[in-house]
């Protein structure tokens, strides 16, 4: 126990030394408070000219969640450098001769990963939140509205989900390029463009964004808990690829 204990102090280590990884965490803040304020303050603009812009179901709740679906880029980002930069630099090597036990390794890194996501998720989950109920003024509404708090919670769960599938996927791969390549366009537009379209609309609310999106949802808690349930089949399928690739191949 110790010892495992001692590769997650040595992996946090790593975290805060490896400067692409550390910024790419750090980013989530800016981008997410960013796009809440700038989500407020167009909604604002919108209610009191009554333009037509506004969606039919828009509420302040629901919009407070809104920044963090785009700040989420940084921390997929996180989740997939945090794994590919010691393939890329070799690093790998190093880390195997400091804890030769392949799992012990695996199982450390994806402790900081959830832990490290986590961290910074609660807090700027509930700023962003504030931040754009202050900027809707008067049409906002407060943290403690039916369902807020749930949906808060499912956020915080949705993102740390959301780094460790994408750490999942980088292990499989072993680089940065292909999983980047792959969920940053899934993520920021793909899966939305399947879920509006005839055809798709059904097999898309699988995909692990779309599903796990549905736990933000402030007024549908059945929802969230299905979507949960999709997301975690997919994190755990992506951790275990990942796993056995980290075991059988050499680094």
């Amino acid at each position: 126990m110790s010892e495992t204990v001692a590769a997650i102090r040595a992996e946090f280590t790593k975290l805060r030394g490896i400067r692409s990884t550390f910024v790419a965490l750090l980013l989530f803040v800016p981008v997410s408070v960013l796009i809440a304020a700038l989500g407020g303050w167009s909604a604002k603009g919108a209610i009191e000219s009554d333009s037509p812009a506004l969606r039919s179901d828009f509420t302040a709740e629901q919009a407070g969640l809104d920044g963090i679906l785009y700040g989420q880029l940084a921390l997929i980002v996180f989740g997939v450098l945090i794994v590919s930069s010691e393939y890329a630099s070799g690093m790998m090597r190093v880390s195997l001769l400091a804890v030769p036990r392949r799992g012990r390794l695996y199982t450390a890194k994806m402790t900081v990963t959830a832990l490290a996501a986590a961290a910074i998720a609660v807090p700027v989950i509930v700023v962003s939140y504030l931040v754009t109920q202050i900027a809707l003024g008067s049409h906002g509404a407060s943290i403690d509205a039916s369902g807020v708090p749930r949906a808060l919670a499912g956020a915080v769960v949705y993102l740390m989900l959301m780094s460790l599938f994408a750490a999942g996927v980088a292990a499989m791969a072993r680089s940065a390029v292909l999983p980047l390549a792959v969920l940053l366009p899934m993520v920021l537009a793909g899966t939305q463009i399947l879920s509006v379209i005839g055809a798709t609309k059904e097999v898309a609310r699988y995909f692990p964004d779309q599903a796990g999106m549905r736990m933000l949802t402030v007024d549908s808690p059945h929802d969230a808990y299905g979507g949960f349930a999709v997301l975690l089949v997919w994190t755990v399928a992506a951790l275990a690829a990942g796993y056995l690739r980290h075991r059988r191949w050499d680094a």
